[in-house]
């Protein structure tokens, strides 16, 4: 079983290829709501769930929010910036060309000042403000290259006077409440309290079980990452913006400190933006990209992430068939036992789930055991033993399909659905013949699980049962 999971991005080149992209590994798919209109992604939407259903695979919905971000407008057409050349950044809404392009951000003309510089297309194109002329924005093009319609802005070291969170922010929010999505995306998550106000908006609408994403893309967001991982229910380190916005050689530090203390924290955390960005056009990936991939993974990622290359890419399959090759091939390569090893896992706090599931861990380890195997009634349980990097996988067990679906995107989860009925001894049947339903393990394999007893609430992990499937088991 592959323990990293992947999102793919829905957008134009997926359309009638959502089965496609399930039978090949997709976990999770992601909808970008920088991008077209709430018709399309409801149409999208749709035929993801008729493919999930069809296929009966859990694949959990992610919204990813617009944000306060900046782009450019609509042009006449594609065009080549030129270096040295001059172009201005324009409030009225136009269609661009060499001479000007509009900007969504009204008001950064009183925000920036001469030698300000500004970022377009995730920095592939970058510019230096000349002057500032009425509400027009004038710039020398340093490095130029292709524009086309709607790309990114950013601006370094400027406060941007926008808001953490826009109207359409709360109605895309209000969309996800209406249409089953199982994650929120935050998109530029500055500290907790940005967390608290979408939680207070789900909580109104008695939706408080829809996770929540912390999008690391900031100096801000890296500042306050601590109180942000304990806020939110996983982050995705969002590279694209992070490597503007901060100095691009701190971004693999960056990036390889922030998956620990997420792992740690026993929540997923997702490494996002051009993994195989030259699959967009190319069949093939770079070696530089193969290896950005595994370095991820041996860093211990829970989900790595297909942005362009599956939304509007030529090759979407093919990008994630080979995402799915390089994980598994890496993943062979590690050494789990020695790595656990290695940790001793000092931070973290020594309560009753912790210490059950550190010693599942170990047991798995050192017996010739074929998975761990626990009913989990949030998925916290679970959660926690995946932090621990298990090589064996990991079988959890729930009634609530959200559940389900937001397991599916954690390391080394294989998330499974059932009704909890009984006591004890019916609880651990129905729980080893879902593990069975798996087809990880079968009749005569040992396994280790873990549970709460007495059983029929959260939050009372306490009990640790090696045991044969086909065995007796021992309860009332």
């Amino acid at each position: 079983m592959r323990r990293t999971k992947i999102i793919c991005t829905m957008g134009p080149t997926t359309e009638g290829i959502c089965e496609d992209l399930i039978r090949n590994g997709m976990d999770a798919a992601r909808f970008n709501f920088s991008h077209e209109n709430y018709e399309i992604h409801a149409r999208r939407i749709a035929e993801l769930k008729m493919a999930r259903e069809k296929l009966n695979v859990p694949i959990p919905l992610i919204l990813d929010t617009k944000g306060p971000e900046m782009r450019i407008g609509m042009l006449k057409k594609k065009f080549v910036l030129k270096n040295g050349s001059e172009i201005r950044l324009v409030t009225e809404d136009i269609e661009g060309d060499e001479d000007r392009i509009s900007i969504t951000n009204k008001l950064l003309y009183e925000k920036v000042s001469e030698g300000q510089l500004i970022y377009i297309d995730d920095g592939i194109i970058e510019l230096e403000v000349t002057s500032v002329d009425g509400t027009d924005i004038v710039c020398k093009v340093l490095s130029g290259g292709m524009l086309s319609n709607r790309k990114g802005v950013n601006v370094p070291d400027c406060d941007t006077g926008l808001p953490f969170m826009t109207e359409r922010d709360i109605s895309d929010i209000n969309f996800a409440i209406d249409n089953d999505f199982d994650y929120i995306a935050l998109s530029f998550v500055h500290s907790d309290s940005d967390i608290f106000k979408v939680r207070t908006i789900l909580k109104n609408k008695y939706r408080d079980d829809i996770k929540i994403i912390a999008k690391i893309e900031n100096s801000k967001s890296v500042k306050n990452i601590d109180s942000i991982i304990e806020a939110a229910d996983s982050i995705m380190i969002a590279r694209g913006d992070m490597g503007i916005e901060l100095p691009f050689s701190q971004v693999p530090v960056i990036q390889k400190k922030l998956i620990k203390k997420c792992y740690r924290s026993a929540k997923p955390v997702i490494v996002a933006t051009q993994m195989l960005e030259s699959m967009t056009e190319n069949p093939r990936p770079t070696r530089a990209e193969v290896s950005d991939v595994a370095n991820a993974i041996y860093d211990g990622t829970s989900v790595v992430m297909l942005s362009g290359e599956t939304a509007m890419g030529a090759f979407p399959v093919k990008s994630l068939q080979t995402m799915v090759r390089v994980i598994e091939d890496t993943e062979k390569d590690i050494d789990y036992k020695a790595r656990f090893q290695n940790d001793n896992f000092k931070t973290i706090e020594k309560n009753t789930l912790n210490i059950i599931s550190k010693a599942a861990v170990v047991t798995a380890f050192e017996m010739d055991v074929r998975a761990i195997v626990m009913p989990t009634r949030t998925g916290r349980s679970a959660r926690m033993v995946s932090s621990f990097r298990p090589s064996n996988p990991i079988i959890a067990i729930t009634m609530n399909p959200t559940i389900q679906r937001q397991l599916n995107m954690s390391w080394n989860i294989k998330p499974m659905l059932s009704e909890f009925i009984g006591g004890e001894k019916q609880l651990f049947e129905s729980v080893m013949e879902k593990a069975v339903e798996s087809g990880l393990v079968k009749k005569g394999d040992m396994v280790i699980m873990i549970g709460g007893i007495p059983t029929g609430s959260s939050g009372r992990t306490n009990m640790m049962k090696i045991h044969r499937i086909g065995d007796p088991v021992v309860g009332k």
